[in-house]
Parts: C-alpha cells; structure tokens; sequence
C-alpha cells in the first residue's frame, strides 16, 4: 500500500472520529444539559487519533503529505510538495 494510500485512510478516519465526537457531545448535552466534559474529551480523543499525522512522510525528502508549508490540511498530497515524488505509487 502506498504512503497516499495509507495518508488517505487516516483522513477518512479523522472524519470518522470527528463525525463521532460531535454526535457524542449532542447527546451528552440533551442528557445533561451542558457538554463541557464531553467536549475536552473529544478534543483529546482527537489529539490522540491524530497523532499519526506526523508519521505520513514522503519517503525520498520526508515532507510531510499533510503540511503545506506551514499549513496543516484536512487531506493528503497525491505528489510530494518539495520533490514532486508520484505518492500513490510510493512505498
């Protein structure tokens, strides 16, 4: 599987926990009304879910397939942004 292909799953994922996340806090808030506990707690589960992010590198220059210059984004490079590698192809 390539670097992309692996990349790409973790943005599916991310979407995944953060569709989670928001249905969790909706219903803790119209069970208790107020959601301030569940709200941290899926702020850390979405730090710790992401903390993956970093390991996606292209592996002839090691950028970063989520960083765009100094920018982070929802979705990974199909092509290294520093050496134009081809990513869906690389391991």
């Amino acid at each position: 599987m390539s670097v992309y292909e692996r990349a790409k799953r973790h943005a599916w994922l991310m979407w995944g926990v953060l569709f989670l996340g928001f249905a969790f806090i909706v219903a803790v808030d119209d069970l208790a009304g107020h959601s301030d506990l569940a709200f941290a707690a899926v702020i850390f589960a979405l730090v710790v879910a992401n903390a993956r992010i970093l390991t996606f590198q292209c592996p002839r220059c090691g950028s970063n397939l989520f960083f765009r210059g100094p920018i982070v984004v929802p979705w990974p490079n199909r092509r290294c942004s520093r050496c134009d590698l081809d990513l869906t192809t690389a391991g």
